[in-house]
């Protein structure tokens, strides 16, 4: 399916929903269940036709603060399986296109900048809330683009720092974002037909 053809309709983007952040890894993040639970609710709606799902793999050539980061995460970057996406969303991953990133945001992936471009909104879910997440809905709103950010469908290393990247986002609505829940924003697609 073409999604660049698709115009007038809200974009789902998935960030970085991988091993690593689940439960007992090294950047666990407190809600990724929840998270995930919320993500794949608004996946198995079918409310939305244009998703694309971001992984964040480390770059061989890594260039100024990024060869620190790297290093000091060596053993994580060369662990696949910690790589991977989570096995709840293999099947999604195969019916959505899957782009890589070597920094926080989405939006340094040029697919993703030119499906926003188009998108009526980005709808933003993923991990992690105080970095990836955050970069990207900044990002998004740089490029011009409307945010609306799902809190439950969004994790963070841990509640406080989830809820203060919230708060940040929260300071630029409503005209650049408005944050809600899956089921508000699915009773929201409901209200517009």
């Amino acid at each position: 399916m073409d999604q660049t053809a698709k115009t007038n309709q809200d974009l789902l983007l998935v960030i970085d929903m991988q091993n690593v952040y689940t439960k007992g890894q090294e950047w666990a993040c407190e809600e990724v269940e929840k998270a995930s639970d919320s993500i794949l609710r608004l996946l198995n709606s079918r409310a939305l036709s244009q998703v694309i799902f971001t992984q964040y793999l480390a770059t061989k050539h890594p260039e100024g603060v990024w060869k620190e980061y790297n290093k000091v995460n060596a053993a994580v970057n060369a662990d696949p399986w910690l790589n991977e996406m989570m096995s709840e969303f293999l099947p999604y991953t195969k019916k959505y296109p899957v782009y890589t990133k070597s920094v926080y945001s989405s939006f340094a992936i040029p697919q993703v900048r030119e499906l926003a471009k188009h998108a009526s909104r980005v709808v933003i879910s993923g991990v992690v809330a105080e970095c990836c997440v955050l970069s990207t809905a900044l990002s998004a709103i740089d490029a011009g683009c409307k945010v609306i950010y799902l809190t439950d469908a969004v994790a963070g290393l841990n509640a406080t720092s989830q809820k203060e990247a919230e708060n940040i986002l929260s300071y630029l609505s409503p005209l650049h974002t408005e944050l809600m829940t899956t089921q508000q924003y699915l009773d929201s697609l409901l209200q517009e037909e």
